[in-house]
């Protein structure tokens, strides 16, 4: 079992290397595949995925394997440089206390050698799953250019609140030119320390960044820092409820744009990659909805 003082106990698996062969023929039907491959061009997304030597390919090949391809450009960040996977180095001892500074090094790089490779950068760790799509479509109302942070929001320690790391976060490009320019660059945030959410949630702040609402138009949550069957059944871990400011389960809950589940087990990724591209409901045709 694994303590985060965050949600609680959550449980951890071990996961043999998996074998996936995909399908030859384009996932998605062609209304929608028509509109994703647009979307694709509109809304870039650059995904910096945080990992560690030992995870590379336990958990972060999985996610190479799957949502990670539809990112626009995706970069794995570990403390080792490794040219085979590949792997940016940001020279760090690993270690929850080094979390801070890990993904502070994970920042700046991105800031200084991928800033106008994208619009959008998201943070995901190495056990959450993306659905790019629909982050695409949320960010599609959003301008890179205004000063954007999104995710699932915690409110303890931050005033206004801070984004659960293992749900992922996402920064527009003004948003992360200001993190880096402003804060780290002028000592201004933290950059040691082994919650690093909280941080980059409290660095936000001091630079006047809001946390922007992410759940749909029916209040629906997007960003899920659990496994879709814990929000689903609502079994959360001791003491969640006082972390998240509005904790609900059940279908209805979450929104059918979801966008990230944390804590999913490698094995899980490829079922979710099969039952959202490759499987449809005979007779079932699901049209493009907007909010």
């Amino acid at each position: 079992m694994t303590v985060n003082s965050d949600i609680g106990v959550v449980p951890t698996y071990k996961s043999n290397p998996v074998v996936f062969v995909y399908r030859t023929e384009p996932p998605l039907h062609e209304d929608t595949y028509t509109i994703a491959k647009q979307m694709e061009k509109e809304v870039r997304i650059l995904c910096w995925v945080l990992t560690c030597p030992k995870n590379l390919e336990s958990k972060a090949r999985h996610v190479k394997n799957t949502w990670a391809k539809r990112c626009n450009k995706v970069i794995y960040i570990s403390s080792k440089e490794n040219s085979t996977f590949p792997t940016v180095g940001v020279n760090v001892s690993e270690g929850r206390e080094h979390l801070t500074t890990k993904t502070m090094r994970a920042f700046r790089y991105v800031y200084e050698n991928h800033l106008n490779d994208a619009d959008w950068f998201l943070k995901a760790d190495d056990d959450t799953f993306v659905v790019v799509e629909n982050l695409r479509y949320l960010l599609s109302k959003y301008s890179p250019k205004d000063p954007i942070f999104l995710g699932q929001r915690f409110q303890r320690h931050v005033k206004q609140g801070y984004y659960s790391g293992g749900a992922g976060y996402v920064l527009s490009k003004e948003s992360l030119s200001r993190f880096v320019r402003d804060g780290l660059n002028t000592g201004k945030c933290n950059e040691t320390g082994e919650w690093e959410d909280v941080d980059v949630g409290a660095c936000m702040e001091a630079l006047g960044i809001k946390l922007r609402n992410s759940t749909d138009s029916k209040g629906r949550s997007r960003f899920h820092c659990f496994a879709p069957e814990i929000h689903l059944m609502g079994r959360y871990p001791n003491g969640h409820r006082g972390w998240e400011p509005d904790v609900r389960n059940g279908t209805d809950t979450i929104s059918e744009y979801a966008i990230t589940f944390h804590h999913v087990r490698p094995d899980n990724m490829y079922v979710y990659e099969f039952l959202l591209y490759h499987i449809r409901p005979f007779g079932i045709h699901f049209k493009y909805i907007t909010e």
